[in-house]
């Protein structure tokens, strides 16, 4: 059946701001539909309130509404641009609310707008845990034994007929098992159950027995309007059940199921999905397995691209929110192309000939004092995702791109342990417990004591232990000594140079990853390219999309265009999330158009960076010294761009300085001394720029003297940190003690600048591009809350709302000075704060930063794609800098306190934000405006 030709226009929802749950995995879903609807010829309309995401950039849709997510939003799109179809499926929880709501409130029939890739009674049946319940016992798939209770004494009694606690509790309509977990005792019985009654919007909650321990696995499947459904990929949770699927370990395709009980999971998710309704699109179903008696039971069902979807699309190379989409609007799946190879039918069920291990990425360190421990509700801000031929080889990568300073799964001597420390760690499920597990095997435990003790596969903990038994043969061996097989094993597990360094340095030799690189080298062990094809190397793929492993034949061929390495931004986090891929989508596209052949070296699966057809090259690598130099070694680039990747890719400035590789724009040298606190203040004594008093510290000791010269209260700032990592205000001796400790343990390295803090002070951000002659102003944003909260964190307004054009004027003479200074070639921000009527610099940064999408979001204009130009030597006068706005622009903070809480809430000089939204204002009477202003030293902290 060809495409629909009785709808033109689609609307498509999509999901608001980053959260814990509903994170840039929905951005890059409702992107691919955006293009895979444009490319059918369909008008698209979006409405997202994200400023920070490609998705509501004017590259992807039609017409882009910026507005609140709300059914009066969407009413008010849906009459003025005459909508004829609705695709809610690509924005989370939030878009499906919102189509249900409208729904049942009988808009969608009044109006003729058809809702298409998912039947709002399956919405009903699988949100609604009883009559999912229900509808599971009428087709014969088992489930955990539960009832729904909507009231404390139900909870009491349900709890009493399922045999007593542990019981889980699981909130109907929520997402990123908010409010969900273990009630594992009495004392949190009342607390646990009246918390999720409280966040359920039908005010209910599903109690069901505990399959703590159990083996955990998803299935991704695609169905056409022909009732022909495909499984596109099978994922195993190395955790097990009791921990949410966003926060465990995974990897693809499943490892430890024997084929008889996959097939038994296949057929039971391909019935579940034809049980809940006929629609054309994605679903995601998650399954229990008891180990023993492999019993298998359903734990839930989603009828739209979940969370993993985004995952098993870079797993496979499958598109699957692209072909969702062109599913929903009557195509059959036999009727599409497989886009990676060209040829083949998108009928195909991807074959992978590699295993791919994705490992979250937490922010604890953000929130002190919060409930660390992983439960059924969501913790992980991001993940890094990793290929290798084998499980050890991608976990070690996946370690490798992380950024919490590990160089593999451990034997880098990044930490100490100890037997009780590993012990505690591995009692309850934790952030680091496959590090931890790793720990156990260097202390000598057995596979069968650590089975007992996390439920962990026994298999997993096999492969984790051959890597500790290849760390055990390599400690203390002299570098020479080491065999090619022997350096090879290692390499083919994933092993860095890094570590091996570090492994063969315990006999007290110091050997440098630099020797190790050498050496290997001249063994002639340099990594192949493999192509990520969908077919297990059946079929030609078209596209260019390549992870790095150890074996004999390369299928990267190296063209002879002139070419620009670009390095993401990493897995998502607390002060560099989807902002920076935003800026990295649109370093490709300014590159391509200039001529280059874009080469994208990126470890995020959320992202649309990381999809296959958005650079000429992929390679879907950690953004880790040893793995890029690897992949520039093969390319042979002009140049690489670093000042879109965030912190992650100007870290590794220094290595390609030293290196003597090519940086477009800034000059290193400039960019070092911006990110040296205690250089930059010399650069601004020298332009007689005010700053606040300050001085430079690397112990206690230094730090009191400082402290007593410059005054109480001071501010804390570490050198080379994003979203203002480490960074606190002290006001008496004994907080500085503190802080000055915990910026050594995290940053031993660093010289850290001691300045005062400005009481009382406006601060602002002033975005600009600067080729050199001529300075761009992007944007200035004015912060709601005064300094001393991070900018992140900071409702702000564009363009400033109180300052004097004096003031304004002084900015403006100091951002050029800097930027001179500084030899920009493209961005620079400076962060200035205004007490009275003089301006003092706080900080600058000659990089993208996380305002550039919303100025652009806010003024229609393409900062993005201009400041890259000018790094590769356009001039300003040759762009359009007008600007769009017409009154104010505000940027909204999200929270992540929900999900934490117990801890208080506080804002500070460190980042706390996952996400923002972005609202056009009029006037100052608007609530948007007068909210927060009311309340802008509420909440203002250390």
């Amino acid at each position: 059946m060809p495409r629909r030709d009785d709808i033109n226009t689609i609307l498509i929802i999509g999901s608001g701001p980053i959260i814990i749950g509903q994170a840039c995995e929905f951005d890059y879903s409702g992107t691919q539909a955006c293009r895979s609807l444009k490319e059918e010829g369909y008008r698209v309309v979006l409405i997202n309130s994200n400023p920070a995401t490609i998705m509501t950039d004017p590259i992807m849709a039609d017409a882009i509404y910026l507005k609140p997510l709300t059914v009066e939003s969407i009413k008010e799109i849906c009459e003025k641009e005459n909508i004829d179809a609705v695709l809610p499926t690509m924005g989370g929880q939030t878009g499906l609310n919102l189509a249900r709501e409208l729904f049942h409130q009988g808009y969608w029939e009044r109006n003729g707008i058809d809702i298409i890739g998912v039947d709002i009674a399956a919405i009903d049946i699988t949100e609604d845990r009883q009559q999912f319940r229900d509808l599971m016992d009428e087709i014969g798939i088992d489930q955990c034994r539960s009832r729904t209770a909507k009231s404390l004494l139900d909870a009491k009694e349900i709890t009493e007929e399922l045999g007593g606690l542990p019981v889980v509790i699981r909130p109907s309509f929520t997402m990123g098992g908010m409010g969900g977990g273990i009630i594992w005792n009495e004392d949190e019985f009342e607390r646990k159950i009246l918390r999720g009654l409280e966040l359920s919007p039908v005010h209910e909650v599903l109690i069901e027995e505990s399959i703590f321990g159990w083996k955990e696995f998803e299935l991704e499947l695609l169905r056409d309007a022909n009732d022909t459904v495909v499984i596109i990929c099978s994922i195993e949770n190395m955790d097990p059940c009791g921990v949410h699927t966003g926060d465990s370990v995974t990897v693809a395709p499943t490892q430890t199921l024997p084929d008889e009980h996959f097939q038994r999971l296949r057929n039971a998710a391909i019935k579940m999905m034809r049980s809940i309704g006929t629609f054309a699109g994605g679903c995601n179903v998650q399954f229990a397995v008891e180990p023993e008696t492999f019993r298998m039971v359903a734990i839930e069902i989603n009828p739209r691209v979940s969370r993993s979807s985004a995952l098993a699309s870079k797993a496979t190379g499958y598109p699957i929110a692209k072909i969702a989409s062109k599913l929903a609007v009557g195509y059959r799946l036999d009727e599409l192309k497989n886009q990676i190879t060209g040829t083949t039918s998108a009928c195909f069920e991807p074959t992978l000939d590699y295993v791919v291990v994705k490992v979250p990425r937490f922010n604890f360190d953000k929130f002190p004092g919060c409930d660390e421990e992983l439960s059924t509700q969501m913790k992980a801000v991001g993940e890094v995702m990793a290929i290798g031929r084998t499980f050890p080889e991608a976990l070690n990568k996946a370690w490798q791109g992380m950024e919490t300073g590990h160089s593999g799964l451990g034997a880098d001597g990044f930490e100490e342990f100890s037997r009780k420390s590993v012990r505690d760690r591995l009692l309850k499920p934790y952030w680091d417990r496959s590090l931890q597990i790793r720990n156990a095997f260097k202390l000598g435990t057995s596979v069968e004591e650590i089975h007992d003790i996390t439920h962990v596969d026994p298999w997993f903990l096999q492969q984790i232990r051959y890597m500790v038994s290849l760390e055990n043969r390599t400690e203390g061996l002299n570098l020479e000594d080491l065999s090619r097989e022997a350096f090879l094993e290692l390499k083919q597990a994933g092993f860095s140079d890094k570590q091996i360094a570090w492994l063969l340095s315990q006999s007290g030799q110091h050997i440098h990853e630099n020797d190790v690189r050498a050496r290997r080298l001249s063994l002639g062990l340099k990594p192949v390219f493999r192509v990520v094809d969908t077919c297990g190397g059946e079929f030609a793929a078209e596209t260019p999309y390549y992870y790095a492993t150890y074996e004999q034949e390369n299928e990267s061929i190296v063209s002879d265009r002139p070419k620009v390495l670009i390095l993401g931004s990493g897995p998502n986090r607390i002060g560099q999330g989807i902002e920076f891929d935003y800026s990295c989508v649109h370093a490709v596209l300014a590159a391509k158009e200039l001529g280059y052949e874009t080469i994208m070296i990126n470890c995020n699966p959320e992202t649309v960076s990381t999809d296959f057809d958005v650079a000429d090259k992929l390679y879907f690598e950690p953004v880790f010294w040893e793995r890029v130099l690897d992949i520039w070694e093969h390319e042979k680039p002009e140049g690489v761009i670093l000042q879109v990747g965030g912190q992650t890719a100007l870290k590794l400035a220094r290595r390609f300085h030293e290196g003597g590789y090519r940086i477009f724009g800034t000059p290193f040298e400039m960019m070092d001394l911006a990110e040296d606190r205690g250089k930059f203040t010399e650069v601004l004594t020298k332009l007689e720029i005010p700053f606040p008093n300050f001085g430079m510290a690397t112990n206690f000791e230094e730090a009191k003297i400082v402290a007593k010269r410059v005054g109480y209260p001071v501010l804390i700032r570490p050198s080379y940190v994003l979203g203002g990592q480490g960074m606190r205000i002290a006001i008496k001796e004994d907080e500085l003690e503190e802080y000055v400790g915990a910026i050594l343990k995290t940053h031993p390295e660093n010289a850290f600048l001691i300045d005062h803090y400005l009481e009382g002070a406006i601060e602002v951000d002033f975005d600009s591009v600067y080729d050199g002659e001529q300075l761009h102003e992007a944007g200035i944003m004015q912060h709601i809350e005064p300094a001393g909260v991070h900018s992140g964190d900071s409702t702000a307004v564009l363009p400033p709302y109180s300052l004097s054009e004096e003031v304004i004027n002084v900015m403006r003479d100091y951002q050029l000075r800097l930027a001179k200074e500084l030899q920009v070639r493209g961005f620079i921000n400076v962060q200035y704060a205004i007490k009275g009527n003089d301006v003092f610099v706080l900080e600058s940064n000659p990089r993208a930063t996380r305002t550039i999408p919303f100025i652009a979001k806010a003024t229609g204009r393409p900062d993005a794609q201009i400041g890259v130009k000018v790094m590769l030597g356009r001039k300003l006068s040759e762009f359009d800098l007008s600007s769009k706005l017409k009154h104010y622009a505000i940027k909204e903070p999200v929270f992540p306190f929900d999900k934490f809480p117990e801890v208080k809430k506080e804002l500070g000089p460190e980042m706390k934000s996952t996400g923002e939204t972005i609202y056009f204002l009029e006037d100052f009477n608007d609530e948007h405006f007068r909210k927060p202003f009311e309340f802008k030293n509420l909440y203002l902290s250390r």
